[in-house]
C-alpha cells in the first residue's frame, strides 16, 4: 500500500472532548421565563433561554429520581421532591440547598404548587394526602386527607387573602380546601376523566379545569357551580386562559374568557369560553410523537412553553404563537450524526425517532425536522455541505436543504425499497447522485434533478419525487453500510452475509468478493488518498483491502464487540473506529497500532463523522449522547515542549543555587518540580556542607506547610532504600524535634505516611543496632588482644659492666 507523503510525521495522537449534546428533559413538567427549569431522572437542569446553556444541574444527596418540583412565583426558591420521600429547598442561583426535611408522605409527592407569596407550599402524595408547608418558618402547617389514591394536582388561589387551595386526585374531582377552617369546602365533580390542569382568571372570580375526557369547564367560584363546559375533541393535557386583552392574530377579538389548549393533537388552540367555538388553531406539525404533553403561559416573559411526547420543549411567542425556540430534551439513541455546513457550522443527529435534530454549535440553537414517518436509520452530506441525506424505517429516503440562515427544509424524497432502508451515501464529486441500501437486500441509485441543484431554495410545491435510476439485489442478507468511491465510480457494500462488495457505477456491476470476516459487517470505507477499502464488523475487527486483487492488507485488532464504525482521518494515514463496547479508537494504519482509547460513551457508539479540517471528530451513541472531539494533538506536542523547556530551565535554575549554596530556594524549587530524585540530591548537598544539621533545620523550617507535607511524602521513597535512608531519618528528625505533634497530625496524608516510614525505620534502627553491637565486640577484641610489653634485654655495655668487680 503506497504511503503518502503529506501524512508521514503529521500523525495524530490524541483527542479532547470539546462539547457533549446530553439529554437535559425526560418529560414531566417544565417552567420557563428567562431560565428553563426541567427534569431529567435524578436532576432538575436549569437552561438559559437564550443560549441553550444548561447553566445548573441540580440532584439531592440520596441521588434518587426527582418526581416534583416548584419555583417560587418570585423566583428566588426552589423546591424538589425525591422518591426517598425528602424534600430539598434551593438557592438555585447558587446551586446550594438551604433546607432539607422529610415530606411525612408515606408514598412520593407526584404534584407541589407554591401560593401566591412564595410563602406556603402544597403537596399531593400518592398517598392521597395533601400537605401544607410554611417555606419560611420551616414548619407544616396543614395536612388534608380525603383524597382517593394519588393527587396529581393542586394549586392555590391566586388571592392570597381567601386562603383557598384546590387538589384534584384519581377520581376526577376537584377540592376545594379552606386553609382558615381547615376543612373541604366542596368537592366540584363534572369531570369523568383524570383533570389535568387548573387556571384562574385575574380577578379570581373563575376557575378554568381541564381533563382528558375531552372538555373543558368554566366554574364559578362563589358558588363553586359549573356554568359552561366546553367539549374540545381531543385528551387536553394542559388548558391556560389567556389575557383579557383582544389579539387579533389569535382570533381574539372581542373582551371576554378565551383559553388555550394543549392535547393529544399535537396543536395549540384558542377557544372563546362563552361560545365554547375555537377561533384559532395552529398548523399541524407532519409526522408522529406530536403529542403535547405539557403546556404553560409565562406572562413575564410573553411566551408558551410546550412539551410533546417526544420530549422537544418548543417556545412561542404568546401574542402570536410564532415559533420562537426548539429544544430537543431526549434522544433515546442516536443512531447516526453528520457535521452539516460549509464550516461543519451544525450537527445533524437521527435518534430513535422520525424527527431529525439540527443542532448549531455556537448557540446551541436546535431545529427539530419533519418528514419521516418511521425512525430515522442513517444520514450522509454532499461534499459542500449544504445538502445531506436521511433514510429511515418508512422505506423512503429523503434530501435535506440548509441555506445560509441555518434554516433546513426538505427539497426532495423518494420511495421504491420493501423494507427497511438502513444505510445511505452521497456522490462524492458532485451533488449529483446518491445510493441506498436496504433490508430487501438491493441497492438503488436515485439521481438529483437538475430542478433540485438549480434552485436556492426549496421548491413551493414540497419536495420533489426522486426515481432510482438502477436497482441491484447485492447480498443475501441485510444491506448494513454503503459507500462510494472519491471518483465516484466504485460502489462498495457491506452485509450482514459476513462479505463486502465492490461494484462499478452507475450501471452496479460486480467486480469482486472481499470474503474474511467471520460476522457481519457493520462498515466499508474508502481511503481518500489510496486505493483500499475498509471493513469494520461483528468480529470485532478491522481488515484493509486491496481494490486491485480484493486480497486483505492489515486486520486491526483491539475492540471487545462488535466495530459498528470506521473512518479515514489524517490524509488517510489513520483510521478512527468506533464499537459496541462505547469505545472510540484511533489506529495508525504503517504499524498496526492503536494510539488512543477514547472513553466517554457508556454504550454502543453507532454513529461517526469527521470534519472536513480533519480537526474534530463527532460521535453518537445508544446512551443518548452526542460528543464533538477536538483533535488535541498539535496542542499537547506543544505543551510538552514548553514543559520540557520549563524542565530545562528550572534544572538550570536549581544547578545555579547549589552552586551558590542557596539551599532554601534550591529546596522549595526542587520541591515546586514535584521530582523526589532532585529533592534527595538537594538535601544531599546540604548534608555535605560542614555545618550540615544546622543548614537542614534552617532551611526546613522556612519551608511552607504544603512543601513540608511534599516532603514527608518523598521521605516514605526514600526510606525504603538503605543507601538514601540517612537523608529521609534526617528530615524524619527535624520535623519531629521542631514541629508539634498536633500540627504533624494536621498533615495532609501523615496518617499513611507514618505507616509507611514505621517498618523501614525499625528495620534501619536494628541494622544499627547490629552494626554497635559488632562495633562493640571488635573494640572488645582489640582491648583484649593486646601483648604484654616484654621487658627490654640488656645491652653489651651493661652486661659487660655487669661483669666488673
Amino acid at each position: 500500500m503506497a504511503e503518502t507523503a503529506a501524512g508521514v510525521g503529521r500523525f495524530k495522537t490524541n483527542y479532547a472532548v470539546e462539547r457533549k449534546i446530553e439529554p437535559f428533559y425526560k418529560g414531566g413538567k417544565a417552567q420557563t421565563g428567562q431560565h428553563l427549569f426541567c427534569v431529567c431522572g435524578t436532576r432538575v437542569n436549569i437552561l438559559e433561554v437564550a443560549s441553550g446553556a444548561v447553566l445548573r444541574s441540580l440532584e439531592q444527596e440520596d441521588q434518587e429520581d426527582i418526581t416534583a418540583f416548584d419555583l417560587s412565583p418570585d423566583n428566588e426558591v426552589l423546591v424538589t421532591a425525591s422518591r426517598a420521600l425528602l424534600l430539598a429547598q434551593w438557592a438555585w442561583q447558587e446551586g446550594s440547598v438551604t433546607r432539607l426535611w422529610k415530606a411525612i408522605h408515606t408514598a412520593p409527592v407526584a404534584t407541589m404548587a407554591f401560593d401566591p407569596t412564595s410563602t406556603l407550599l402544597a403537596t399531593g402524595g400518592c398517598d392521597g394526602a395533601v400537605r401544607v408547608w410554611d417555606i419560611v418558618r420551616h414548619y407544616g402547617t396543614h395536612h388534608f386527607r380525603g383524597s382517593p389514591g394519588v393527587v396529581h394536582l393542586v394549586a392555590f388561589h391566586p388571592d392570597p387573602t381567601r386562603l383557598l387551595l384546590f387538589s384534584s386526585a384519581t377520581d376526577a374531582a376537584i377540592r376545594v380546601w379552606s386553609l382558615q377552617d381547615r376543612s373541604c369546602l366542596a368537592v366540584l365533580t363534572a369531570h369523568y376523566s383524570a383533570v389535568t390542569s387548573l387556571a384562574f382568571s385575574a380577578d379570581g372570580h373563575t376557575m378554568l379545569s381541564s381533563g382528558r375526557d375531552k372538555i373543558c369547564i368554566i366554574w364559578d367560584l362563589q358558588s363553586c357551580q359549573a356554568t359552561r363546559t366546553v367539549p374540545v375533541f381531543e385528551s387536553v393535557e394542559a388548558a391556560v386562559l389567556l389575557p383579557e386583552e383582544p389579539v387579533s392574530q389569535l382570533g381574539v377579538k372581542s373582551p371576554g374568557l378565551y383559553f388555550l389548549t394543549a392535547g393529544d393533537q399535537g396543536t395549540l388552540r384558542v377557544w372563546e369560553a362563552a361560545s365554547g367555538q375555537c377561533v384559532y388553531t395552529q398548523a399541524q406539525p407532519p409526522g408522529p410523537g406530536q403529542e403535547l404533553t405539557h403546556c404553560t403561559l409565562a406572562h413575564t416573559a410573553g411566551v408558551v412553553l410546550t412539551a410533546t411526547a417526544d420530549h422537544n420543549l418548543l417556545l412561542y411567542e404568546a401574542r402570536s404563537l410564532r415559533l420562537q425556540k426548539q429544544f430537543a430534551g431526549y434522544s433515546e439513541e442516536v443512531l447516526d450524526v453528520r457535521f452539516l455546513g460549509p464550516e461543519d457550522s451544525h450537527v445533524v443527529v437521527a435518534s430513535n425517532s422520525p424527527c431529525l435534530k439540527v443542532f448549531e454549535l455556537q448557540t446551541s440553537a436546535c431545529q427539530i425536522l419533519h418528514g419521516h414517518t418511521d425512525i430515522v436509520l442513517a444520514l450522509d452530506v454532499f461534499r459542500k455541505g449544504w445538502l445531506f441525506a436521511s433514510c429511515a424505517k418508512d422505506q423512503s429516503v429523503r434530501i435535506w436543504r440548509m441555506n445560509k440562515a441555518g434554516q433546513v427544509m426538505c427539497v426532495a424524497q423518494g420511495s421504491g425499497h420493501t423494507h427497511s432502508v438502513g444505510t445511505v451515501c452521497c456522490s462524492r464529486l458532485k451533488e449529483s447522485f446518491l445510493v441506498t441500501g436496504s433490508q430487501d437486500c438491493t441497492v438503488k441509485l436515485w439521481p438529483l434533478p437538475k430542478a433540485l441543484l438549480s434552485k436556492n431554495t426549496a421548491p413551493d410545491n414540497g419536495p420533489i419525487l426522486l426515481q432510482a435510476q438502477t436497482t441491484q439485489r447485492c447480498h443475501d442478507k441485510d444491506i448494513n453500510s454503503v459507500a462510494i468511491a472519491p471518483n465516484d465510480k466504485l460502489l462498495a457494500t457491506g452485509s450482514q452475509d459476513r462479505t463486502a462488495k465492490l461494484w462499478a457505477l452507475p450501471q452496479c456491476q460486480l467486480l469482486g468478493v472481499f470474503s474474511g470476516h467471520r460476522r457481519g459487517l457493520w462498515c466499508v470505507q474508502f481511503s481518500p488518498m489510496d486505493q483500499v477499502l475498509a471493513t469494520a464488523s461483528a468480529d470485532g475487527t478491522i481488515k484493509l483491502w486491496a481494490l486491485q486483487d480484493f486480497s486483505c492488507l492489515k486486520t486491526f485488532e483491539g475492540h471487545d464487540a462488535s466495530v459498528l464504525k470506521v473512518a479515514f482521518v489524517s490524509r488517510g494515514t489513520q483510521l478512527l473506529s468506533s464499537g459496541s463496547d462505547g469505545l472510540v479508537k484511533l489506529w495508525t494504519i504503517k504499524n498496526n497500532e492503536c494510539v488512543r482509547t477514547l472513553d466517554a460513551h457508556e454504550d454502543k457508539v453507532w454513529g461517526l463523522h469527521c470534519s472536513r479540517l480533519d480537526d474534530h471528530a463527532l460521535t453518537g451513541a445508544s446512551d443518548s449522547r452526542v460528543i464533538l472531539w477536538k483533535d488535541v494533538t498539535e496542542a499537547e506536542q506543544a505543551e510538552e515542549q514548553a514543559r520540557q523547556e520549563e524542565q530545562v530551565v528550572r534544572q538550570q535554575e536549581l544547578d545555579n543555587l547549589l552552586h551558590e549554596k542557596r539551599y532554601l530556594r534550591a529546596l522549595g524549587l526542587a520541591i515546586s518540580l514535584d521530582r523526589p530524585h532532585t529533592v534527595l540530591t538537594v538535601i544531599q548537598a546540604i548534608r555535605r556542607d560542614p555545618e550540615a544539621c544546622e543548614k537542614l533545620e534552617a532551611t526546613m523550617l522556612r519551608l511552607r506547610r504544603d512543601q513540608k507535607e511534599a516532603l514527608l511524602r518523598f521521605c516514605v521513597t526514600w526510606n525504603t532504600n538503605s543507601r538514601h535512608c540517612h537523608e529521609a531519618q534526617a528530615v524524619l528528625g527535624v520535623l519531629l524535634r521542631r514541629e508539634a505533634p498536633e500540627e504533624l497530625l494536621a498533615y495532609e496524608g501523615v496518617r499513611a505516611a507514618l505507616e509507611a516510614l514505621l517498618p523501614y525505620t525499625e528495620r534501619h534502627f536494628q541494622r544499627l543496632s547490629r552494626t554497635l553491637q559488632a562495633a562493640a565486640f571488635l573494640d572488645f577484641l582489640w582491648h583484649n588482644m593486646k601483648l604484654p610489653v616484654p621487658a627490654a634485654a640488656p645491652t653489651p655495655w651493661e652486661t659487660h659492666k655487669g661483669a666488673l668487680p
